[in-house]
Parts: structure tokens; sequence; C-alpha cells
């Protein structure tokens, strides 16, 4: 369960929620333009965009969640559960394992339509990356300032759709979550008009009452209504990451709200919000509320070994008194 939303203002503004019902060691990982990166097919990239993004690392690898590179491309990589479905490698493709979608993206393209036509030869494979991290169920969104696709690997095929409304969240298929929009036409900013029924008025007693129906719950397709509602409706600010953080809270899940079928507590393990243009990764946890910020141009982006940083997780309280 994981929402993502991109949002053009001043900069691209791309991030997410994580939800999940235990933590990661998360970390925000740098892959300078020289680090190498070989990936399971016979690609292998040297010299590529910086790439900075969040993930874990395993046994020296970086598995990304979501990232950016230095030209404003971004990719993440959310739970598709009921409907991803991987290919064994194809010889007439470029194979590319879904654990290493994200690096390859943002190693080998900078910008949504160099990604949406290399995607086109492309193959994301079943292999996992070892015994201990099996196959993740994924599908993607990938954007940059000018556009935005999600893309899908199901039984019918690697699917590209063009994303007009900047949103991604987990099942069912992306274009079926985009029709169920038809059914939220009525919604609105604005309070809704004064109705009469038969001798009576009936009238709006509330601010708010133009967005009656918004789905509220914590299920993939309401809270794609929601976040691309509440979007739509975002007005430009001069602190354009608060509102990014404002419009994620709308869809972040506490502790105890949703229990999983083991008995777990599904909960929001992080929000982020990547600033795009000037190459900063922001970030709040379940344990810190206060957001954190990791700059990439304050690394040595023409060097070859990774840089990490982990997050930061206890409480974080600027005390005035």
């Amino acid at each position: 369960m994981c929402t993502a939303m991109t949002f053009n203002a001043d900069s691209l503004y791309f991030g997410r929620t994580l939800d999940y019902d235990f933590p990661f060691d998360n970390q925000i990982i740098i892959l300078p333009r020289n680090y190498e990166l070989n990936f399971t097919g016979s690609l292998s990239v040297k010299n590529h965009s910086a790439i900075m993004g969040n993930g874990i690392i395993v046994d020296g690898y970086p598995l990304l969640f979501e990232g950016v590179n230095e030209s404003g491309l971004c990719v993440a990589a959310l739970n598709f559960s009921s409907n991803a479905v991987y290919d064994k490698p194809q010889d007439n493709k470029e194979n590319i394992a879904s654990f290493e979608f994200i690096t390859y993206i943002l190693s080998t393209c900078i910008s949504v339509s160099g990604a949406h036509t290399k995607l086109l030869g492309a193959n994301i494979t079943d292999k996992a990356f070892s015994d201990k991290i099996p196959t993740s169920p994924l599908h993607f969104i990938i954007a940059d300032k000018k556009g935005c696709i999600t893309v899908e690997s199901t039984k019918e095929g690697l699917k590209i759709f063009e994303n007009p409304v900047g949103v991604l969240t987990n099942d069912p298929a992306f274009d079926i979550q985009l029709f169920s929009l038809n059914n939220y036409t009525n919604l609105s900013c604005y309070n809704p008009q004064n109705k009469v029924f038969g001798s009576f008025e009936a009238k709006s007693f509330s601010r708010g009452m133009g967005a009656l129906g918004l789905p509220g719950d914590y299920s993939s397709n309401s809270r794609f209504v929601r976040t691309a509602f509440i979007k739509n409706h975002l007005s430009l600010k001069e602190d354009n990451v608060a509102q990014f953080f404002s419009a994620l809270n709308s869809v972040t899940i506490p502790s105890g709200t949703v229990i999983t079928e083991n008995g777990k507590e599904q909960e929001t393990q992080y929000v982020c919000c990547i600033d795009a243009s000037r190459l900063i990764y922001y970030y709040v946890t379940k344990e810190n509320r206060q957001i954190s910020a990791v700059a990439l141009q304050n690394e040595n982006l023409d060097g070859e070994g990774m840089v990490s940083y982990p997050f930061i997780k206890r409480q974080q309280i600027n005390r005035q008194n």
C-alpha cells in the first residue's frame, strides 16, 4: 500500500508514501556519475547522470524504492500484487530485473520521452535479487517537468500509460483506476448550491461540502481518487514542499487502522518529496515528523563510490520555551 504523486509548480515535486507492515533500514543513497552499475542482463553502465534516491543497501548493492537523477527525471516503484507478471529473459529485448528497474531508467534516460522510447525495447524479468529477497510485484511511475507515465508488466505484456493526473497507488491496473475518476465528476472545492426537495430547501451547513462523496478509506482506489482530487486543487504557495507533504498527509495510514491477514499493522513508514529542479530529497518518518533533507549537489558528483545517509528516525522537536 503506497501512494505516489507529482506536482508541477516552480519545480517538479515528486514523492510518495511507503506503507508496509514492518520497517526497512532506509537510507538516502547517492550514486555519482562514475559509479558502475552492472545489470542482470548484459548491460553495464559507468558514466551516467548522478542519481539520488531512497532504499536499502544489501550486500553492497543499492535497492532503490524511488529516486531522481540530475536531469530531473524521477521514478518510484509501488506494490502491484494482484496484476504484476514478469517474463523470462528474451533474446530480442534488453532484459532488466524488477529490482533494478529504477537504477536502469535513471542511469540510461534523462527524460520521460527517452524512458518511453527505451522501454519499448525492454523486458522486465522475473529474476529475484537473492534467495532471501524474492521478486516483488511492482509497477512504476516515471515523471519529469514535461510529463508522466505509468509502467506495468502484466500477463498481457509490458504496458506504458500516459499518466495525466500524476498519481499512482496500487491495484487494480492503472487504466481502471484512471477510469474510476469518472464516478467523481461532482466533486468540487466549492460548496454546492442549495437544492429544493418539495417545500424543503436543503442548504450547505459547513464549508467543504463540495467534496461530499470523496472516498476516505485506505483502499488503493480510494487513495488514488483522493490524491487526484487534492492535487488538482492545490494552490501554488511560497513553500511547495510543505504543500506537497500536506497533500500526501491525506493518505498516510496511522498505526492500528489497517491490520493485515497475519495480524500485523500496515502503516505509513515514511513520506518523501523530491524537488527535481534543486535536486533535494525531503522526508519524514512515522517516528520523526520533522522534515529532513539531503541535497545531491552538495556531494562530489564525479566520484565513483556510493554515498549513503541513514534515515533520521528519532523524533526531532523544536522546543520554543
